[in-house]
C-alpha cells in the first residue's frame, strides 16, 4: 500500500491488562497493553497471558482459568466482533489482574517509507545516541 493510499481510520482492537494489589495501592495499575487487527488476535492475546499465569492460581481461580481457557474464550470473540467490549479478571488472593479489549478505530499516520516527512517533523531534535556499554 503507497502512503497515499493508506486508510486514515482502520477499525482493530485495543487490549490492556490491569492489576491492583497492596503493591500498588488503591488504583489499578496498567501492566500491559497492545493493538490487534482482529477479535481472534485480541483474545488470543488474553489466552497467552492468562494461560501463563493459571497454574500460580488458587484452585477455584484456577479452575474457572482453564474453563475459560477451554472455550469459553469464544464468547469472548464473538462480543468484540459484534463490538462489544469484553473483560475477563482473575483473583489470586489480594491480587486482581482483569484484561479488557474493546474495538477501536486507530488512526493512520505518517508511514515510515514515505520520502518527504510532513512539515511537523523538521520541529523535532533527534535524541542523542547513548553511548556503548562495552
Amino acid at each position: 500500500m503507497t502512503p497515499a493510499a493508506m486508510p486514515v481510520l482502520r477499525p482493530g482492537y485495543w487490549c490492556e491488562c490491569w492489576t491492583q494489589s497492596p503493591a500498588t495501592g488503591e488504583a489499578p495499575v496498567l501492566l500491559a497493553s497492545c493493538q490487534a487487527d482482529n477479535a481472534v488476535q485480541a483474545v488470543r492475546w488474553i489466552r497467552v497471558a492468562l494461560r501463563t499465569i493459571t497454574s500460580a492460581l488458587e484452585p477455584e481461580a484456577a479452575a474457572c482459568a482453564r474453563s475459560w481457557l477451554a472455550g469459553g474464550y469464544v464468547a469472548a470473540i464473538e462480543a468484540l466482533a459484534y463490538t462489544t467490549p469484553y473483560e475477563i479478571t482473575v483473583s489470586h488472593r489480594d491480587t486482581h489482574i482483569e484484561w479488557t479489549a474493546r474495538p477501536v478505530l486507530f488512526v493512520g499516520l505518517a508511514h515510515r517509507e514515505a520520502t518527504e516527512l510532513p512539515a511537523c517533523a523538521e520541529k523535532f531534535t533527534p535524541r542523542p545516541k547513548a553511548p556503548t556499554p562495552y
